[in-house]
């Protein structure tokens, strides 16, 4: 598609933005700032502010303990069911709980645990390092004899479908993968590859961090058996929210959570010293929830429920061809490169820009333009895509601001030690 790439242009755009009512509902105190890390941290919907002075005066303040028997008890289950909407998933098939990090470990172990006997992993060398901490540490726990395969990107971006065919045979037990890749933004066909697990009889395990709440999916009816994902970043749960996990009802009672704990015993309130699983999704609880944390997420989750997948999806597609656009008019010869696939069906909702002194950049516009994007090694400036309240206007003018420093040479003032949060 051909974009008009004036000021003016942009301008225009956001006046036919269906999506654009929702902007109003989030807390934007400097109109000034161009946002766009929502992929990292989400902004905060206006709803979740008048939902903690109630949380913290009526329910906190004046229930007491007497709120847990009133709001919070089912709050993790209420809210997963809530979220399951958004990823294509049964209401009881999701659950809010722990960190994604705990989350995959529980996943990992059981579906470890579920194909004994095989003793191969397939990932690849693009997931996010947490993800390969964590499963090279589980898999350890359980048995130091497994293989773990790490894929090359061979398609540019990711491992390609035939490498993943290749890799995936009747040894493998389990298949962990990022649906959106952290870096580039590349997708992955989530309904092929979860063929091609189940083809050989392993388990498929996504981490859909950086695709909930921006892009459709269908995990229960594709068949997806296990999902863990953030909810801070598209869903605008507040920094450190409490993330969450999917598995598939009928795998609920066969596999194991390895971190067994009070909130996931049938009877906890019994005290018994023997554990004894509760039923359905609840068993993949394990500690007392952070009530205040997980009581955040509603408000994103409902937001991006009122709008819906399918148009949220449409007007990321959108903004990020528009980005693209931009950057084939103004970017590239500035020696700035397109980190993200340029096919949009295999782009996720942000895009990388790559450049020999992306970092020196990155900390440019943030300081000299009151842009805020983020770096990743090695040269990743990554440009997040909130639709429900990024603007083309905002997209113009970061690309602009990029644009500025690298030609006045500004960003030469800035540091390449990498420090603190990028």
């Amino acid at each position: 598609m051909d974009y008009e790439t004036s000021l003016e242009g942009a301008r225009k755009l956001d006046r036919h933005d269906s999506l654009n009512r929702f902007r109003d509902r989030f807390l934007i105190d400097d109109p000034g700032l161009i946002y766009l890390d929502g992929n990292s941290l989400g902004r905060v919907p206006k709803d979740a502010i008048a939902l903690m002075d109630r949380l913290m005066r009526h329910q906190w303040g004046s229930r007491l303990i007497r709120a847990w028997n009133d709001e919070w008890m089912g709050l993790s289950r209420c809210i997963g069911a809530k979220l399951a909407g958004l990823i294509g998933a049964l209401p009881d098939e999701v659950i809010i709980a722990d960190s994604t990090s705990v989350n995959l470990f529980k996943l990992i172990a059981g579906a470890l645990k579920e194909r004994p006997g095989r003793r191969k992993i397939v990932t690849d060398s693009v997931n996010f390092p947490s993800d390969l901490y964590i499963l090279k540490a589980a898999a350890d726990l359980i048995d130091p004899a497994y293989e773990m395969v790490v894929l090359p990107a061979d398609n540019g971006f990711a491992a390609s479908e035939d490498a993943l065919d290749r890799a995936i045979d009747e040894n493998t037990a389990l298949v962990l993968l990022s649906h959106v890749m952290y870096k580039s933004s590349y997708m992955y066909d989530m309904e092929r590859i979860t063929e091609i697990a189940h083809g050989r009889d392993a388990m498929i395990l996504w981490d859909l961090s950086h695709s909930a709440g921006a892009v459709p999916m269908a995990c229960h009816d594709t068949g997806v058996d296990l999902a863990v994902g953030s909810t801070y970043k598209y869903l605008n749960g507040g920094p450190g929210a409490p993330a969450f996990l999917y598995v598939r009802d009928d795998l609920q009672s066969r596999l194991i959570n390895p971190v067994t704990g009070w909130f996931g015993h049938r009877k906890q309130f019994y005290f018994d010293t023997e554990f004894e699983p509760a039923s359905g999704i609840d068993r993949y609880l394990t500690g007392t929830p952070s009530v205040l944390s997980l009581a955040m997420i509603e408000p994103g989750v409902d937001l991006a429920l009122e709008a819906g997948m399918e148009p949220i999806r449409a007007k990321s597609l959108d903004q990020s061809e528009y980005l693209v656009s931009l950057w084939e008019y103004g970017l590239a010869s500035l020696g700035f490169t397109l980190n993200s696939p340029r096919n949009g069906a295999r782009r996720g909702s942000h895009v990388s820009f790559g450049h020999a002194e992306g970092y020196r950049i990155d900390q440019a516009i943030r300081e000299e333009k009151k842009v805020i994007t983020d770096f990743r090694m090695p040269d990743n400036i990554r440009l997040g895509i909130a639709p429900l309240y990024t603007t083309y206007e905002e997209l113009h003018t970061a690309v602009h601001a990029l644009s500025e420093v690298v030609t006045s040479g500004s960003f030469e003032r800035y540091s390449d030690v990498i420090k603190g949060v990028t």
